[in-house]
């Protein structure tokens, strides 16, 4: 991360591209986080059920995966 430049020296346009561009990277890395945090889900919920060993069925079994898949790839598309 690189630090801020000094703020005095920026003109009202430059400010504002900063603030925009900053603001479009937290949004990538909040996309990214929201990702990783329902892959971790699917993932603990996949161990819990094995360590569980329930009738021999997985978690995953009673889960539509295709849609959680839809929903971490396309639906939750990071805004632009």
């Amino acid at each position: 991360m690189e630090p801020l430049p000094d703020l005095g020296t920026l003109s009202d346009p430059d400010l504002k591209k900063l603030i925009a561009d900053l603001t479009k990277e937290e949004n990538e890395v909040s996309y990214q986080r929201r990702l990783l945090h329902g892959k971790i889900d699917i993932l603990r919920a996949e161990l819990v059920a094995r360590l569980q060993k329930t009738e021999g069925k997985s978690v995953l079994d009673e889960v539509d995966v295709e849609h959680l898949t839809a929903i971490l790839t396309s639906k939750a598309a990071p805004p632009v």
